[in-house]
């Protein structure tokens, strides 16, 4: 599984059915497809008796890092944001796909601690092959361990 698209849609599938087995789940609706939900960075809807809850789903294969991607220019060629800074989404499921490790971040809480901490981690680059060029992703490298600890409400499922 090193396509990124394979690892994004093994993301979906597992935590979609990882929802749908939920104590409370009324409801899961995947809306990736949908365009109006693309450009508020939504992947799912989660309908359960609490309420209704959206979701970004970030699949990451690096595990063994310790370390989170929170992307902030998403394509710096165009100078795009990165989903961590525009999502409308209430939560970011960030999950690391081989291990079924999920972590769950509260949003916007966990972007306004970011931000308020940004200068604290490394930033990194990546590039992607697109059509006859490539493009540039950037974003920091924020240890696991100071999310769980700082951020309230953060939390971590094995599914």
């Amino acid at each position: 599984m090193n396509n990124g698209m394979d690892v994004a849609r093994q993301a979906a599938a597992d935590i979609e059915s990882w929802l749908k087995k939920y104590r409370g789940t009324i409801g899961v609706v995947n809306v990736e497809k949908d365009h109006d939900f693309q450009k508020a960075d939504i992947d799912l809807i989660w309908v359960s008796r609490r309420g209704t809850d959206t979701i970004e789903i970030k699949a990451d294969r690096w595990q063994d890092s310790g370390n989170f991607f929170f992307e902030t220019e998403s394509n710096k060629e165009r100078g795009t944001p990165g989903c961590f800074l525009y999502t409308e989404a209430n939560y970011i499921f960030y999950y690391f796909v081989k291990p079924r490790l999920l972590y769950i971040l509260p949003m916007p809480q966990t972007r306004e601690w970011f931000l308020a901490n940004k200068d604290r981690f490394e930033e990194r680059e990546t590039t992607t092959p697109a059509g006859d060029g490539i493009y540039t992703t950037a974003g920091r490298l924020v240890p696991i361990e100071m999310v769980v600890s700082e951020v309230p409400e953060v939390k971590q499922k094995k599914i």
